[in-house]
This record gives structure tokens, sequence and C-alpha cells, in this order.
């Protein structure tokens, strides 16, 4: 299922990730890990974010795919199911055609 994972990451531990080259390591750990459609990183709220769409083939990989943003970033993590254009359009042609 396509979903989208936001992350707010704390300041105080990304600072000190940052100093200690953790950061990128980290992010990088994580693209390899989802193997994202797409991944955004900006600020949001003051604090820096990511958002990243990628296939999730089951729920139980959420802890092992999500525990490092907890544990080194502090981070506040949502997970959402999304959709594209063409998921859309056939969710919505699907609809027309139910009674």
């Amino acid at each position: 299922m396509r979903v989208m994972l936001r992350a707010h990451m704390d300041t105080v531990a990304t600072n000190e990730s940052i100093r200690t080259g953790g950061l990128p390591q980290a992010i990088q750990t994580l693209m390899e890990r989802v193997r994202p459609e797409a991944a955004y990183f900006g600020l949001h709220e003051g604090v820096r974010s990511c958002w990243i769409v990628f296939d999730l083939q089951d729920s139980s990989l959420m802890p092992s795919l999500m525990e490092d943003l907890f544990l080194e970033f502090n981070a506040e993590v949502e997970v959402a199911p999304v959709m594209n254009a063409e998921d859309l359009a056939k969710g919505l042609a699907a609809m027309k055609s139910s009674p």
C-alpha cells in the first residue's frame, strides 16, 4: 500500500546529529530501506521535517522502518495511506459503477 510518512524531527536532536555526521547517514539508511517513490525535506511548523511516499509491503515493517526516527531524532511521525492521480481516478470510476 502506498503511504506517506511525515516526520517532524526535534531541533536539538537533529543539531547534534548534524554535528556528528549522523543525520545524512540516518536519512540515507531510511531511503535504502523504504525505496521511496518521492521524498521531500524542509521546515514545517518551525522544525526539520520530511515527507516520504513509499510502498509499505506489510504493516509489521513499521517499527523497523521508523524506530530510528524516534530514537535518534525524537521525531513525531505520522503514516497515512495516500493515492496518486491514477489511483484516485480508478477509485472514483469504481464509485460510479456501484449502485
